[in-house]
């Protein structure tokens, strides 16, 4: 957010690999500013609609109380309550507390139709182990945004399995693309990408992808950004173009988690374009 503010304007272009803030392509957007990931809101804004086709009306929230958490959260109550769904209880933690026992508690007396969470890395892997040590898994569905799942399966083990998340790639994606590119991201690294290696991959695939269109001459600022916000990129994770406030228009993928590995089960939404809140471009 500091590095949007100081560029934003400016001939400097800002490609951004990985964070989700709502602002990046909503009240701060800017021409010269373009996302290669996803806004806050993508992954998570499909998940309501897959609750209420499961039948599950009463929901219990819970994240860390910071812009990703608290706009994830939203995103989800977004559709899931323009379905009639109801949000049985929201929970929002100090970030980074991981004192998950007592929350998991209170979700076993509230006894809700479903749990959807927003956390990652290693409060990812302690929130589903937690929740399953506390004997949860299989009586309450646990629905998450994808990085609750994502980088995070070796350490939950046996506790992720049956996992709901939605999120614009999965490692067993049936995508050409995708198929090449972790052949070659093995042979080259020695183990599987992920979906930040993903997005930094297309961060450069936009790059090039520009200056070789324009022959190598990015001296005019202005034809370097017509031009990056008309490009297709080939993606692992599918084709996506860019949106009028420069963020990925893409697929969202509802995943199970199976034997260890995100099995793609459905598209929970297709060709999803960020509502872009704030936005005057």
């Amino acid at each position: 957010m500091g590095m949007i503010k100081v560029l934003r304007g400016k001939d400097t272009v800002m490609i951004i690999p990985n964070a989700g803030a709502a602002a990046a392509t909503g009240s701060l957007c800017s021409p010269n500013i373009f996302r290669t990931s996803f806004s806050s809101w993508q992954p998570s804004y499909p998940m309501g609609k897959v609750a209420l086709d499961k039948g599950y009306k009463d929901v219990y929230l819970i994240s860390w109380n910071y812009g990703m958490g608290r706009e994830s959260l939203e995103a989800f109550e977004e559709s899931f309550e323009a379905g009639g769904g109801n949000v049985v209880k929201k929970v929002l933690m100090p970030f980074p507390s991981t004192n998950f026992q007592p929350h998991i508690s209170d979700i076993a007396a509230q006894d809700p139709d479903a749990v959807f969470v927003f956390f990652a890395g290693g409060g990812a892997a302690k929130f589903v182990k937690d929740y399953d040590a506390m004997g949860l898994r299989g009586k309450i569905p646990l629905l998450g945004s994808g990085f609750l799942t994502e980088g995070t399966l070796e350490a939950q083990g046996e506790a992720a399995e049956g996992v709901l998340t939605t999120l614009h790639y999965a490692e067993q994606l049936d995508v050409p693309k995708n198929l090449e590119f972790r052949e070659t991201f093995h042979t080259e690294y020695g183990h599987y990408p992920d979906i930040y290696a993903v997005q930094g991959y297309d961060a450069g695939q936009a790059i090039i992808k520009t200056i070789n269109l324009l022959d190598g001459d990015v001296s005019d600022k202005q034809a370097v950004i017509n031009t990056m916000e008309k490009l297709t990129i080939n993606s692992p994770r599918g084709d996506f173009t860019f949106s009028r406030a420069h963020n990925p228009v893409q697929n969202i993928y509802l995943r199970e988690v199976k034997n260890g590995v995100n099995v793609v089960a459905s598209v929970a939404a297709e060709a999803l374009e960020d509502p872009a809140r704030g936005c005057k471009l």
